[in-house]
């Protein structure tokens, strides 16, 4: 594909140098439609990113376009802050009728910010004001968000160090296999717990991914989270499981936690919750830790109602039979899965390993900084993927849970081609 030089002068000389995504993919975008990007010279772009995971469903999704303009069409309240409107009822509704009930979930709903990172921050102040303690424990390599009590718990060291402040009353314990299988699980958090000259203060609570997206795509093994739910409920800890890049049938079921059999007591969502990549968040508790008192934690962008809309229109149109769902979507993962299984066969002195679950897939790269090639060059050939981990080191997949398998076979040979061209 010949790209010519976009014009990108306004955005190097007025914005920010924060950017970063758009220094990996030198274009200037200009639509989207399904699992494809298209600059505003035309050229087509496979979407393997996905918007960080905030587009499960495709860009410019059908269905979710027609309700969201047909909402605006006969002006539809489009802020409303925590106000009661016939928007939030419908999601509301949608939610429990169709993704809490069904799964015997007793969670309130709260509406904490449009980001992640206000769902992260809401969930660990609302543990510590129930639990009247202040350390949270979080895992290495996890990723929780860009705020401060959020990079807390991030273990991220160019994260944390944006942040210009001590970062406190977070603690780090290793994430499963973080020790290479050579140490029981939970040997050292336990032993921390138990001794009275430990120096951990006693938890307010945990806070988990059941797979790292940021971190590396690592993923706790079932087992690991049983005894991890055991162990908070056993040591007086609320369990807070982050599913905002998890969630939302990222990894098959709704929720990221299914598959374990456990029921956080506390649980957040984001990203593809708007299923139209509006902003919004959600943080789930179960009812008899809704101690808030009114307006003690608010914001102006808490009542996004078009992303109620979409919200609803994701849920009754993919999830009123979710079987189906979470079959497809575990079908494309095992594609995923023998195309990353050939090329780490093919490229084993080069590829470490590769892992994932449903249609989050990572492989990891023995040179770190080869991860990054290979994504450049699929840019250069018309696929869009990121990296993740500590290094940048393994290319992470997150197609959209609605590709096809075609599109999906299409991606996959293109990065298959920017692997062996790279390395």
């Amino acid at each position: 594909m010949t790209i010519t030089q976009p014009d990108l002068s306004v955005f190097e000389t007025l914005e920010s140098e924060v950017r970063s995504y758009c220094r990996g993919w030198p274009a200037v975008f200009d639509r989207a439609q399904g699992s494809h990007m298209y600059d505003e010279d035309g050229h087509a772009y496979l979407d393997f990113f996905a918007g960080a995971g905030s587009l499960n469903y495709g860009h410019n999704n059908a269905v979710l376009k027609r309700a969201l303009i047909d909402y605006l069409e006969r002006d539809g309240v489009t802020h409303g802050l925590d106000m009661s409107t016939t928007a939030k009822r419908a999601f509301l509704e949608s939610f429990q009728n169709i993704i809490l009930r069904p799964r015997d979930l007793p969670y309130k709903v709260m509406f904490p910010g449009p980001t992640g990172t206000n769902a992260v921050e809401s969930a660990l102040k609302l543990a510590r004001k129930v639990k009247g303690r202040e350390a949270i424990v979080s895992f290495t390599n996890a990723f929780h968000g860009m705020s401060l009590g959020s990079l807390a718990v991030t273990g991220n060291a160019f994260k944390r160090a944006g942040a210009g402040i001590p970062l406190v009353h977070g603690t780090p314990m290793p994430f499963d296999n973080y020790l290479d299988g050579k140490t029981p699980d939970f040997l050292w958090f336990e032993r921390l717990l138990g001794d009275q000259g430990s120096g951990l203060n006693t938890p307010a609570a945990v806070i988990v991914e059941t797979v790292q997206g940021e971190g590396g795509i690592n993923v706790a093994r079932v087992e690991w989270l049983r005894q991890l739910a055991e162990l908070c409920k056993r040591r007086d800890m609320l369990l807070i499981v982050d599913d905002i890049q998890m969630g939302c049938g990222r990894t098959g079921a709704f929720f990221s936690f299914e598959e374990a059999g456990i029921v956080p007591d506390i649980v957040t969502v984001s990203k593809s919750i708007s299923g139209y990549g509006l902003p919004m968040s959600l943080c789930l508790f179960k009812p008899e830790l809704d101690i808030w008192e009114p307006g003690e934690h608010n914001g102006t962008f808490r009542g996004n109602n078009p992303a109620f809309v979409t919200a609803a229109a994701a849920l009754e149109t993919y999830w009123t039979d979710g079987a189906a769902m979470e079959k497809q979507t575990l079908s494309r993962g095992q594609q995923i899965e023998e195309t990353l299984a050939a090329l780490r066969e093919e490229h084993s002195d080069e590829i470490k390993q590769y892992r994932g679950r449903g249609m989050v897939w990572g492989a990891e790269f023995r040179d770190k900084s080869k991860a990054s090639a290979v994504a450049k060059r699929a840019f250069e050939l018309g696929l869009l993927i990121e990296t993740s981990g500590p290094e940048s080191e393994v290319v992470k997949l997150l197609p959209a849970l609605t590709i096809t398998p075609e599109e999906l076979d299409e991606g996959l040979r293109i990065l298959a081609r920017a692997v062996r061209e790279t390395i």
